[in-house]
């Protein structure tokens, strides 16, 4: 119970970053936005060091920066994924993707669910497309480069998860610090050689940072999850994090939640409660 409630935590923290971080893009080039908040979530992790102990071994070192790797990757290939289109396509399959290799891991590396889990499962991989589809009135089939980016963006996404879940249990936040400087060392590199491109608009400073703050504190809850549940589950219900920013932006933008959105967060719901019972 405790892994689903960190879980829940996860996905919702998840949801809120990728809502200021979007909020700060519409202010200025997406990296601007990304180089204040790495540093913020940096700091976070640092501030819990004290807190919550970091053992740097060879394996929370090099798990972390592996994790690293595949989160700067599945920021630019999301992104890009996003930018060709159409996105009520391809988000989808992103969402759908980075839930269930994670799932497929943790099975095969012998996690068992029971009857309760069996049927929440592939509800809440239902409850990650519909929730994550916009309404979308465009019929224009993606072409195959947008497909395969989406693919990769969302197996990027579940790499990151799944590498944070191999760190080793005892190693405190770690892989977090490590994976954040690895993360961040490559976004500044990636502004570095793109530096005439990102226009002089300057970042949302504070809508940023707390972009950074929550996409911290999203990690350090699927790690905790993680080490006291199974990948399985940890995994899907995080991803089900479109739920957090569709709802923050119906609170905060008015924007309107569709028909097939609201179905899919019942489902969501649905799904969670079975999964409790696991």
């Amino acid at each position: 119970m405790l892994a689903l409630l960190l879980a829940l935590g996860s996905s919702l923290a998840y949801g809120c970053a990728d809502f200021f971080g979007g909020l700060g893009a519409r202010k200025a080039h997406v990296l601007r936005t990304v180089l204040v908040a790495a540093p913020a979530s940096l700091a976070v992790e640092l501030l819990l060091w004290p807190v919550l102990g970091a053992t740097f071994t060879w394996a929370s070192v090099g798990w972390g920066a592996a994790s690293g790797v595949a989160s700067a990757a599945a920021f630019a290939l999301l992104y890009k994924t996003l930018a060709i289109g159409p996105m009520n396509v391809l988000s989808p399959i992103t969402a759908l993707v980075s839930a269930a290799l994670p799932v497929a891991v943790g099975l095969l590396q012998g996690e068992r669910l029971g009857v309760a889990g069996l049927a929440g499962l592939p509800l809440a991989l239902v409850a990650v497309v519909m929730v994550s589809a916009g309404h979308g009135e465009s019929s224009s089939r993606p072409s195959r480069t947008a497909l395969l980016l989406a693919f990769g963006a969302g197996a990027a996404i579940a790499l990151q998860l799944v590498f944070l879940h191999q760190a080793p249990s005892d190693s405190g936040v770690a892989p977090l610090i490590i994976g954040r400087a690895v993360s961040s060392a490559v976004t500044l590199a990636a502004a570095a050689v793109m530096c005439r491109r990102l226009g002089p608009e300057k970042p949302a400073y504070a809508i940023s940072a707390a972009a950074g703050v929550l996409d911290s504190l999203a990690n350090l809850l699927f790690l905790l999850a993680a080490r006291s549940g199974d990948l399985t589950v940890v995994a899907v219900i995080t991803a089900l994090y479109p739920a957090g920013t569709v709802l923050l932006a119906r609170a905060v933008l008015a924007e309107r939640v569709h028909r097939g959105q609201l179905v899919g967060l019942a489902t969501a719901a649905v799904a969670v409660s079975l999964l409790a019972l696991t």
